[in-house]
Formats: structure tokens, C-alpha cells, sequence
């Protein structure tokens, strides 16, 4: 029988948005749900790295030079059925994915609404202390490198499929906004969508400028409230 291969992928970059490069890329594959493998990761050349991402990552330009350029078929020279990513968003700016991909946050948000946040290092911890997940310390250093931090998001994957969230549903989560368990924004910030006041909903959806999830959270809590 074919083993069900999820690739989790992480990277770091030399800035937020393309023309940005790519110059790290972390891999660490999910085997039927169950089996994480030990990640790998690889330096990629740039033209540059601002001291303010390299503040983050700690990567230097000099350890880039004569690497190859990011490369994304590098990550699929061995076959997968999906990719998987911590705000996948990021990653998929930088390349177009051949298999469907998982956002672990966008499926946190929605299995675990009450976490303390969604951020890979809080669930990890958020985690582990609950005993749902159990990491090798070491392959979780150094922080903020794309190869542990890959590591750390296969567990979070397998976490989630342990609730029962399948594939499939995940897939579909990431094609749609953040499900934002609590309104993020102005006097009703921090408190459940079902408190937000009607008028306040309306005042969102009047926004020009207003981020279009926020706006589909307000329209998903003014539909509740009509059925």
C-alpha cells in the first residue's frame, strides 16, 4: 500500500515579499499521519541580506555565496501528496506547488480556537505540555532556522490529524480566510465574534482598507446571526 507522504516545508528569506529570495529551505515529511522524519534543510544563494531579517534568522550573506539559487522542484525530487507550512501563505509566494498544500495555522485556528496563540513556537509548547506531541530537542535548534522550525510544524501536522482533521478538510481550510476565534481589532478587541455589537460588525464591512478576513469574519458572524 502507498504511504501517505505530507512534505512540511519551511523557509527563510532575505525579506517578506519577492523580489525577496529564498535562502534556506527546511523539509521534514509526515508518513501516513504518524511518522516524522528527520528534517532537512539547505542554504540557497542571494543577492543580499538585510540585517533586519538576518537579525531573525542569523544567516549571513557570506554563508550563501556559491549555493545555487532557490530551486522549488529541489523540494519534490522525491514524490509527496501534499506540502504542509506555518501560514503557508508565506511560502507560496515564493513558489507555485504542483500538489495541494496545508496551512497548519489557518486548521489551528479552527481546532483549536481557545490556544493561547497560533504561532508555531506557542502551539509547539501549548502542546507538548498537554503530552499531545513529543519532540527531539535538538533537531529544534537553532530557533528561527528552516530545518527545526519544519520539524516543529510536522509535529503540530500530526497533532492535527490526531483530532481527526483529515487532509482533505485541511486543504479546504487553507482555500478560505482565517477562521479568527475573537475579534482581533478596536473596542471589542480580544472578545468572541458572538459580542461584537451589529453596528460594529457593519463599521468593518464599510472599511476600504479594512484586511479582507477581517471582513470575512464579520460577514461569517452577521449570516450566524440571521439563520
Amino acid at each position: 500500500m502507498k504511504n501517505t507522504i505530507i512534505r512540511v516545508i519551511d523557509f527563510e528569506t532575505t525579506g517578506i515579499e519577492p523580489p525577496a529570495q529564498v535562502c534556506e529551505v527546511g523539509i521534514c515529511d509526515l508518513v501516513d499521519a504518524s511518522r516524522i522524519t528527520t528534517p532537512t534543510s539547505w542554504l540557497c544563494g542571494v543577492r543580499e541580506m538585510p540585517p533586519e531579517v538576518r537579525a531573525v534568522h542569523h544567516i549571513s550573506l557570506a554563508q550563501c555565496q556559491g549555493m545555487d539559487e532557490f530551486d522549488s522542484a529541489a523540494m519534490f525530487r522525491a514524490p509527496c501528496d501534499a506540502i504542509a507550512a506555518h501560514n503557508a501563505e508565506f511560502e507560496t509566494k515564493f513558489f507555485e506547488s504542483p500538489v495541494p498544500v496545508i496551512c497548519t495555522y489557518k486548521a489551528a485556528l479552527r481546532v483549536w480556537p481557545d490556544a493561547p496563540s497560533h504561532s508555531n513556537g506557542v502551539l509547539r509548547y501549548w502542546l507538548e505540555d498537554q503530552g499531545k506531541i513529543a519532540l527531539v530537542h535538538a533537531r529544534t535548534q537553532p530557533a528561527h532556522r528552516a530545518g527545526p522550525d519544519a520539524y516543529i510544524t510536522a509535529h503540530i501536522l500530526k497533532a492535527l490529524f490526531d483530532t481527526g482533521a483529515t487532509v482533505n478538510k485541511m486543504v479546504e481550510w487553507t482555500k478560505e480566510p482565517r477562521l479568527l476565534p475573537k475579534c482581533p481589532i478596536g473596542k471589542f478587541r480580544g472578545r468572541p465574534w458572538s459580542e461584537v455589537d451589529n453596528g460594529f460588525l457593519g463599521w468593518m464591512l464599510r472599511q476600504p482598507t479594512m484586511e479582507a478576513d477581517l471582513k470575512w469574519n464579520a460577514e461569517r458572524e452577521i449570516a450566524r446571526r440571521q439563520e
